[in-house]
């Protein structure tokens, strides 16, 4: 017989990937940049590929690359870091499901703060830990209200996404202080899961392993160098890290327990010779200020993203899932976010073309107007004859 859970998570898709592979006039569903991958990235792989190496790395990633990523980190965060405390991954999940399934025993807590990427509770599941989450509050601030009230000696790990997915929040200094000051009463891990990083627009994004000792931070160079299909990043463990060493031998043995063991050498070697480089930030600001401002004059409710390219959005009915539908059948494709943890809402993408953006504006007008011209009881049948 084959695994039962297994069979039912292949089976089915993230709602992000299902609504994804339909096809409408506007897709704004997936966090797919737009944005062009950097020319010195595209230079660094022809350079690489034409010396011709496509050996075996170390277990843990090569080590001039692990030495890069350290220079890197101290340059712009102050840290003091060893390639000892660096592990290459193939992208941020690996990075997240290895550092899970290092830490956390069967029975274990992990707690999440919503809005969060659903595939969270899909990695602590898969380790067999149980995951706990702290609901969203209306700004989409942490709720470390909540985590007081459910923190517990169970705790073995919190995860925190800053930018965040799906909601575009970065977290303050006072707000990653103040998480710190509870985990460290109970020694639970932080879990800092970070591709958003580079993309912040007016507010510093605060680096929570100077924050706090017991801190994995789960790297990915997908968003800021555009990237998303080669899948290349790290794990980063805090210096101050009492059992470092502990960690990371434990971050070995799980990543040759999932068979994550060196990652792509050519992208390692690549992103060492980039590890600075920016991305375009200006694309996906330009969009946020268009659709946002847009969107607000029309009347929709959001809370505008200081990091990351998504945008949440209050659905205009209270069922999200059939609002989104309703947006499907004039050819606009969001996600519900429900998944999410935020039932409600809308993600919008706006990580695509500013043509896109534009196209979807009257999209969204179109849709407002039909929801406007509803009557105080409101005939879904009929709104949705309207909308066809």
């Amino acid at each position: 017989m084959i695994n039962k859970t297994m069979f039912e998570l292949g089976s089915t898709q993230s709602i992000i990937r299902e609504l994804h592979e339909q096809k409408c006039e506007v897709d704004l569903t997936i966090g797919n940049p737009s944005a062009p991958t950097p020319s010195a990235l595209t230079e660094a792989l022809i350079e690489l590929a034409k010396e011709g190496d496509h050996s075996y790395t170390q277990d843990m990633g090569d080590a001039t690359v692990r030495e890069s990523v350290c220079r890197s980190l101290k340059n712009r965060f102050g840290v003091e870091m060893t390639k000892e405390l660096v592990y290459m991954t193939c992208g941020a999940a690996s990075a997240l499901t290895i550092s899970l399934k290092a830490i956390v025993n069967a029975g274990d807590e992990v707690i999440i703060f919503a809005p969060y990427f659903p595939e969270y509770t899909v990695y602590v599941e898969g380790v067999g830990a149980t995951a706990r989450i702290m609901p969203a509050k209306e700004d989409f601030s942490l709720n470390l209200e909540a985590l007081r009230a459910s923190i517990s000696s169970k705790t073995k790990a919190v995860i925190v996404n800053s930018p965040n997915n799906p909601s575009g929040v970065v977290y303050s200094e006072e707000e990653i202080a103040s998480l710190a000051a509870i985990l460290r009463s109970y020694g639970a891990f932080l879990i800092s899961d970070e591709p958003y990083r580079e993309i912040a627009y007016e507010k510093p994004v605060p680096y929570p392993a100077k924050f706090y000792q017991n801190t994995l931070t789960c790297y990915s160079y997908s968003k800021s160098l555009s990237l998303p299909g080669e899948r290349i990043g790290y794990i980063a463990l805090s210096p101050d890290m009492p059992n470092a060493s502990e960690v990371m031998c434990a971050i070995k043995g799980a990543g040759r327990t999932l068979g994550y063991i060196c990652a792509p050498a050519l992208f390692q070697k690549a992103i060492a010779k980039c590890e600075d480089v920016m991305p375009f930030i200006d694309l996906y600001k330009k969009n946020r200020d268009t659709l946002y401002d847009a969107l607000s004059a029309m009347g929709y409710e959001a809370v505008r993203p200081d990091g990351a390219f998504y945008l949440m959005v209050k659905s205009l009915e209270e069922d999200s899932v059939a609002f989104a539908k309703n947006a499907a059948r004039i050819g606009l494709l969001v996600v519900p976010t429900d998944d999410f943890g935020a039932k409600g809402y809308i993600r919008i993408a706006y990580c695509v073309s500013h043509e896109d953006i534009l196209k979807s504006i009257p999209l969204f007008q179109k849709l407002y107007d039909a929801y406007s011209s509803r009557s105080e009881k409101i005939n879904l049948d009929k709104l949705r004859l309207r909308l066809r």
